[in-house]
Order: C-alpha cells, then structure tokens, then sequence
C-alpha cells in the first residue's frame, strides 16, 4: 500500500517510515524539516515531502494515492513556541490532515497522542480511562487533537487514536540520552525521592502498535495505551540504563523544590530572547510525576505483545550512543 506518514523525519516518524518500507509499503514521510535522517530515509526508498501539516496544499499532494496515514507531526518540545504555534500544528494541522484523508479512499487513519494527556497518575497504574489532566500546552493540544479525529470519524473516517508512553531506542539523540551520560559518569543526582513511576516504550514495540491499529477493525477513533510490559521507579530505571553499559551509579540526594524554581528562572529569562532555556518545568517534573499504565487494553484489541523488554531494549540504544559518538 501506498501509505502516509506525518513527521516523519523525526525520530519516531523516521522510525516508522523505516519499518513500513521493510514491510513492502510505498511511504511518504511529510515533515517541515530534514532532520537527520533524510539521506538515510531516501536511500530506503522512502518519498520525502517537505512541508508542514498546516499548508493545505502541501497535504494535499502528500495524500495523493494514499490508503493509509499515520499522523505523528506534531509540535513538540519547542519551550518557546507560543501556544498558537501548539495550536496551529497539533489542534488545526490534524484538522487539515483529517479532512483531506477523509476526502479520499484511505483506508485507516492512526493518530498519535501522548500518555502525558493523563498528567501524573495518581494511583497507578493508569489506564485508557484515567482523567484527562494534561500538564502543559503541548499536552492539551494533543487531547484537543483527539477529540479532532473523533469529530472526524463520526463522520465516516476510520481511525485509532495511539497514546505512547515515553518513546526511546537507538537513533534517538535526546530522550534518554541524559540518563546514559550521567549514569556513564557513575553518579546521578537524584532531586526528590526517585519513587516516581516511568513506562518506557521501546521504538520497536511501538511501531508495532502502530501497525496493529493500522490492520486491526478498530475504526471508531478507540484510544490505546502502547508502552512496554513493564513500568519502573526512575531509580529503577537510572539504575537499568548503567547496568547497559556495564556500570554501577550512585545516587546524589538532592530537593527537588530548589531544581524546580530554578527551571522557572530559567524559562522567564530565556523567553525574551526566544532562546531554549537549558532548564524548563517539563523536563524537571520528570523526578515527580507518576506514569505507569495498563496495556491490557491493546494486548486485547490489538494483539499488542511487546517483544523488546527494558534490558535488551536500553542495551541496543546504549551501543547506538557509543557507535555514534555520544557516549
């Protein structure tokens, strides 16, 4: 099939465009950038189109011939963007991409959310029916992206909507990677109690998820949950990803208070300047927030069985950072 992938030269997108190719599928990434998988993605044979979801004439071609798409552009981790760049791409972008796909013949239509729409899960685990308490603009416009494609599907375009829990694996230069050079260095500092929850998704156990959507008979915009079986404390987890590398760490007990006013220092100053502050408030609720869910619900609909599990999984993307320079 002739299928379609928004965003998709970035980590995931690229990811995904990656593993449909190798599926026999004729894909075309639509991304507003290069990103640094462009070359690769073009020696996989992989048609690039370079626009944003935002220009209509510019998904319209994209949609030509199409039977399928995975909308994963999105406005994401941009700490100065305003809240109408947010809602422009992940509120009117998903719009446009919904009403040119359900003027033709496509097939399926997979969205691609976040878990972080449930905010800080309370009592863990979450499901698919936890409360809707999106931390953060980004969040919030993915949810009102949701209720887009529900709008959409009530009109006849087949759809499923995935929530990802936190994505990483090898090619991946951000995500993870500031827990493998601190780990690397043997000492990490820890600001709260790392009792908090994490569910990590494998890239690999993704994609599959969002192929399983794909071919499944789900077609009723259903939200699913798509992360590995298991979730860890972010001590856990700190302790896992030096085990990758063959290393012990020890932790440095600080308060997490001090981290997160001085994250609010930092976004006030860098704002004017419209430059990213190397500190911001999403990235230190990380230490605090609980997020840890149930798959039952895409194990059952879906057929979902994630096959990489946490140590083979953070083995892989360790050896990417060393082969790559990172590390």
């Amino acid at each position: 099939m002739k299928l379609l992938v928004t965003g998709g030269t970035g980590f995931t997108g690229s990811k995904l465009v990656e593993y449909l190719i190798d599926k026999g599928h004729d894909v075309i990434a639509l991304d507003n950038q290069k990103g640094i998988m462009y070359d690769y993605l073009l020696g996989k044979g992989a048609n690039i189109v370079l626009g944003s979801v935002t220009d209509r004439e510019t998904v319209k071609k994209s949609l030509e011939g199409v039977e399928g798409v995975f909308h994963l552009a999105a406005a994401f981790r941009q700490v100065n963007a305003t809240q109408k760049t947010y809602w422009d791409v992940n509120v009117e972008g998903t719009r446009i991409v919904c009403e040119e796909s359900l003027k033709r013949p496509v097939r399926k239509f997979v969205y691609c959310s976040t878990q972080g729409v449930h905010g800080n899960i309370k009592n863990p685990p979450g499901d698919e029916n936890s409360p809707i308490e999106p931390a953060d603009y980004y969040q919030y416009t993915k949810y009102e992206g949701e209720k887009v494609v529900r709008e959409f599907a009530a009109k006849g375009l087949k759809s499923v909507i995935i929530r990802p829990t936190a994505i990483y694996g090898p090619g991946d230069p951000e995500r993870f990677f500031f827990l493998f050079r601190f780990a690397k260095k043997g000492k990490f500092y820890m600001f709260g109690n790392g009792k908090a929850f994490y569910h990590p998704v494998y890239i690999d156990n993704l994609n599959d998820g969002f192929y399983l959507a794909f071919e499944s008979d789900k077609n009723n915009a259903e939200a699913y949950i798509i992360g590995d079986k298991e979730y860890f404390t972010i001590k856990e987890l700190v302790k896992k990803v030096a085990r990758s590398m063959d290393k012990e760490v020890k932790f440095i007990q600080l308060p997490f208070a001090p981290l997160y006013a001085l994250a609010c220092i930092c976004e006030v100053i860098c704002k004017p300047f419209k430059i990213s502050p190397p500190l911001f408030r999403r990235r230190v609720d990380w230490y605090r927030q609980n997020r840890a869910f149930k798959i039952d619900k895409a194990m059952n609909e879906l057929n979902y069985n994630p096959q990489v599990g946490i140590d083979e999984g953070l083995k892989r993307t360790a050896q990417w950072y060393i082969e790559n320079n990172y590390l």
